[in-house]
């Protein structure tokens, strides 16, 4: 989309219309063959990457090992980023014996104008899921998004909204749906195998603070204005934390992740962050996707040691440490009437071990003492010298991705579709406006929506906010 047409405001749907008959001149791609087999075009699936980062280039390693995928487009604000992506696309399908080209964008429009592109990964800050989501809907794009889902209630209704209006599948990057401990606990849960659950710790981290970060020049090579995008607040400016910048020769990639998580101008903290994996499982496995909690609250309020949230079946989930002895994992327990589950990344056990396939077992998240211990035993904690990439190197196993493809071609909702986005980023939000309103809240999952009239609540950015001129939700 030209900087002319932006400029004038013409909406998603508008611009599709005006440019449907801009695309008759891309290049069709022949068939391909992956491990000796050939995959004809019919089966083929071509995407597009909207956001360049950190976390782009790990889900790209997970991509790269799916049969059948292409990689056609990318999009970043940061052009070093958009060189960086485009080197690794080139090199990795050249030794799949595909076509190297992978174009590079700096709107993400001119990406979803495309007609060769089947799908999308929305990869960039939270308050963008949104818009780049609806408008690849609207543009018949299929969509793998990032988690959190967005960065308000009312934005992550929307975006289910309009995937089931265009029928599209979106699956959300909640990859620990995949994951076979995860599974095992949800099932251990659901079977009964600890009984009826009555209580859940659920360990995230903390909330988001004020933006504190000292503003600094904007590099020739980030468009931050484009970066903003929809934030409509003043005290907002650029810092390289907020958009971790990298060099090319030689290449430096980011040393730290985009710190705008952590900041509730721009992010939802770690009650984010983390809370769209542990709430997320914690709600498949008590039956409610799709739903959620009834009160909300804050850690603090009345003495109250940890954030609550009430469930009407009378479950209550506290975001507090699992492990007696480990107050930072990240995971989650489940207390039943019959016994406990405590589940993390590589770890599942319970209280009845017979329960749990040695397989699944893993090993108990170590304290941070332990993690600095085995580090200095390895080294001294030193960063080994930035390596060449190499495109094998990037494959990885991802049942998570696999499912998505799988579901681009079968039509079929994924395991983790936009209600389940959905459902987990209110819950999320939720928390966070209790905490900032520093008392209970109380919403209904049915009717989505705050009990008694709850008009403070519902004026909270959280909830929903303007969007910075000249976009638009709606």
């Amino acid at each position: 989309m030209s900087k002319e047409i932006k400029q004038q405001g013409i909406n998603r749907r508008q611009f599709l219309g005006y440019s449907a008959l801009g695309l008759a001149g891309l290049t069709i791609l022949p068939s391909w063959a992956q491990n000796g087999v050939r995959v004809a075009p019919s089966d083929r699936v071509v995407m597009g990457f909207i956001g360049l980062g950190r976390q782009a280039l790990s889900d790209f390693r997970g991509f790269a090992g799916v049969p059948g995928l292409q990689v056609a487009a990318c999009c970043d604000v940061d052009s070093m980023k958009v060189t960086r992506f485009q080197k690794r696309i080139a090199e990795w399908q050249k030794q799949k014996g595909m076509n190297e080209r992978c174009d590079g964008y700096e709107f993400y429009e001119d990406l979803l104008e495309r007609k060769d592109i089947d799908a999308v990964e929305v990869v960039t800050p939270d308050h963008w899921h949104a818009l780049q989501s609806i408008h690849a809907a609207q543009a018949g794009k299929d969509i793998y998004c990032q988690k959190p889902l967005a960065y308000t209630i009312t934005e992550g209704l929307e975006i289910q909204r309009q995937v089931r209006d265009n029928k599209r599948v979106l699956q959300v990057g909640s990859q620990q749906r995949s994951s076979k401990e995860f599974q095992k606990a949800i099932e251990l849960v659901q079977a009964g195998a600890i009984g009826h659950v009555e209580k859940i710790y659920a360990r995230v981290g903390e909330p988001p603070t004020p933006l504190n970060l000292a503003e600094e020049k904007i590099p020739a090579n980030l468009n931050f204005n484009m970066w903003m995008g929809p934030l409509n607040d003043p005290k907002i400016h650029y810092h390289p934390d907020l958009c971790p910048p990298i060099s090319l020769n030689p290449e430096v990639n980011e040393k730290l992740w985009g710190a705008w998580r952590w900041y509730q101008e721009t992010g939802n903290g770690y009650t984010a962050d983390w809370g769209a994996h542990m709430f997320d499982i914690a709600q498949a496995a008590i039956g409610m996707d799709g739903s959620g909690p009834v009160e909300f609250i804050p850690k603090g309020y009345n003495g109250t040691q940890w954030a609550t949230m009430k469930y009407a079946n009378g479950i209550v989930m506290t975001e507090q440490p699992y492990l007696e002895d480990n107050n930072s994992a990240q995971g989650i327990k489940f207390f039943g009437t019959k016994g406990w589950i405590e589940v993390a990344r590589g770890y599942l056990a319970c209280s009845d071990s017979s329960k749990v396939p040695a397989e699944l077992a893993g090993n108990r998240p170590m304290t941070r003492e332990q993690r600095e211990a085995q580090r200095a035993a390895q080294g001294g904690g030193q960063q080994r010298p930035p390596q060449q990439p190499n495109a094998l190197q990037f494959e990885i196993s991802s049942p998570h991705m696999q499912n998505f493809i799988d579901c681009v071609r079968s039509r079929q909702n994924p395991i983790a579709p936009v209600e389940v986005g959905t459902s987990t980023n209110t819950l999320c939000c939720l928390a966070n406006i209790s905490r900032e309103l520093n008392r209970p809240v109380k919403w209904d999952p049915a009717t989505l929506s705050f009990k008694d009239n709850d008009k403070e609540a519902k004026a909270h950015r959280l909830y929903y906010y303007d969007y910075r001129r000249p976009y638009s939700l709606y």
